[in-house]
């Protein structure tokens, strides 16, 4: 396995959006490549991210730990969870900026990436006092801060929302341009229900760009 600096666990959504949101955004995480960016300037924040829902927040291994045993524990852990069917996802303002968003988020979701924070959780090292500081604590609620000191990351277990970026920060005017751009291009993929059958271990390099390590279905 390439030496990463960081690991993720994502959902990278079913084909053809996957590849549409790969296009998108300009950087396709499945084959490590770049590509046209169909959203321009729009997306320049989440390219290295590629198109996906962040279910496990990016994190560096713990002292000791293995990336081929993160692999396989991920792959297990995979096996044990079982596949998910959300409702149609809608492009919708997430506060600033836009993404794909379930609307309701089903409970059955929310613990489903509980329970993936957690599995591999020991494999997690702990954040150093500038990773805290970056997560600007002070504006965070009290469940955010207590998520942030105990799972490495604010928006975890009751606080988190599943989300597909599509595009960086943008005032009104350039959410709307992005908005009108792309709902013709998504409303005929976007599935009723949405399907959440694998979830893939991500790796980043040494540039900040993220890399498809394996992609396991959910078996259980």
């Amino acid at each position: 396995m390439p030496a990463f600096r960081r690991f993720a666990v994502y959902d990278l959504g079913p084909d053809p959006l996957a590849q549409v949101g790969a296009g998108w955004l300009g950087w396709d995480t499945r084959s490590g490549q770049a590509v046209p960016a169909g959203g321009g300037g729009w997306t320049g924040t989440p390219r290295r991210y590629g198109f996906h829902a962040t279910i496990k927040a990016p994190f560096r291994l713990a002292e000791g730990a293995l990336a081929e045993t993160l692999s396989q524990s991920f792959a297990d852990l995979c096996a044990r969870l079982a596949p998910l069917a959300l409702p149609r996802l809608r492009l919708t303002d997430a506060g600033g900026f836009l993404a794909l968003m379930p609307q309701p988020q089903p409970q059955a979701l929310t613990d489903l990436a509980a329970d993936v924070v957690a599995a591999l959780d020991p494999f997690r090292a702990p954040l150093s006092e500038a990773e805290i500081a970056r997560r600007r604590p002070e504006r965070l609620t009290g469940s955010q801060r207590q998520n942030l000191h105990r799972w490495g990351y604010p928006h975890v277990m009751d606080d988190f929302r599943y989300h597909m970026t599509l595009t960086g920060d943008l005032d009104a005017e350039g959410r709307a341009a992005a908005q009108e751009r792309l709902a013709p291009l998504l409303d005929p993929l976007l599935a009723d229900p949405h399907p959440v059958a694998a979830l893939a271990l991500m790796g980043e390099d040494a540039e900040g760009r993220f890399h498809l390590i394996r992609r396991c279905a959910l078996g259980g």
